[in-house]
C-alpha cells in the first residue's frame, strides 16, 4: 500500500472529452468576457493559449499565475488583472457550460473515500494551468468534496507544469511526502507517467487515454478506472 495518492483530475477523476471541453470553455469564456473587456474573442483566446504555453515553460522562478497574467496583459495590450474577480465569478457560474463535455465516474468518489478511510494522503495533481476557482469547480463536477483532499495544485500555488519534474518535486516539498511511498494516477502518458522518473509508482487510467507519442502501454501499469479500483482494494487485503 502507499502513504500518498496523487490523482490527475481531467480525464481521470473527471472523465471528459478534452477537445469538446476546450470548445465549450472558450465559447463560454468569450461570451462572458468580450462584452465586459471590449476585447475581440480571437484576442482573448490567443491570450489564454499564450498563457498556457508560457506556464508550461515555467522555470520555477515565479508562480504560474504570474506568468499567465503577464501573458494576458501582453497579448491584450492592457492590464487584465482588474477583471480577475469577474473571471473567478465566471468559473463559479457560466463555466458550468463546459460540464457537458464531462461525465461522472462513480468510482472516483469510492476510491477517494476508500483511501481516506485507510489513512492515505490524497492530492489532486492536476496540471496547474487553471485558477483555484476553476479547479475546485471541476472537482465538484466529479462528485467530490474539495475538503477530502490534503492538497490541490492550481496555478495560484504552483511554479511548474507537467511533465516538468519540478512540478512533482514541488508537491513533495510542500506536502512533505516521498516518491517511493507514493503513486501517481493519471490518464496522460507523457504528463502523468513522468512521475516515475522521480521514483513514484504510477497507474495509467485508459478510459480517457492521452498518448500523444503512441508509447507502448505495456511499459506502465494500466487499466480502466474499474481496474484501478480492483488494484487499490487488493493492496489492503
Amino acid at each position: 500500500m502507499y502513504k500518498n495518492y496523487l490523482f490527475d483530475l481531467d480525464g481521470t477523476l473527471l472523465p471528459m472529452d478534452m477537445k469538446y471541453f476546450v470548445e465549450l470553455f472558450l465559447a463560454a469564456y468569450c461570451k462572458k468576457m468580450v462584452p465586459i473587456t471590449k476585447i475581440h474573442a480571437d484576442t482573448l483566446t490567443d491570450a489564454i493559449w499564450t498563457g498556457v504555453g508560457n506556464m508550461a515553460r515555467n522555470d520555477g522562478n515565479c508562480l504560474n499565475s504570474d506568468i499567465f497574467w503577464r501573458s494576458m496583459n501582453r497579448v491584450c495590450n492592457r492590464d487584465m488583472r482588474p477583471f480577475s474577480d469577474v473571471i473567478d465569478n465566471f468559473y463559479r457560474t457560466e463555466f458550468d457550460a463546459a460540464r457537458a463535455a464531462t461525465k461522472l465516474q462513480p468510482l472516483s468518489r469510492t476510491c477517494v473515500e476508500y483511501i481516506k478511510a485507510h489513512g492515505g494522503k490524497l492530492i489532486v495533481a492536476t496540471n496547474p494551468i487553471f485558477p483555484k476557482s476553476s479547479t475546485y469547480r471541476r472537482i465538484q463536477w466529479a462528485g467530490l468534496d474539495v475538503n477530502a483532499f490534503d492538497y490541490i495544485t492550481t496555478y495560484d500555488n504552483s511554479s511548474a507544469c507537467k511533465p516538468n519534474l519540478n512540478y512533482y518535486e514541488e508537491i513533495c516539498s510542500v506536502c512533505g511526502i516521498h516518491p517511493e511511498e507514493s503513486i501517481m494516477i493519471g490518464n496522460d502518458v507523457r504528463e502523468d507517467m513522468a512521475a516515475e522518473r522521480l521514483g513514484f509508482d504510477t497507474y495509467l487510467i485508459t478510459d480517457c487515454l492521452i498518448n500523444r507519442e503512441n508509447k507502448e502501454l505495456s511499459l506502465y501499469r494500466h487499466g480502466s478506472f474499474g481496474d484501478f479500483y480492483d488494484f487499490l482494494t487488493d493492496l489492503y487485503r
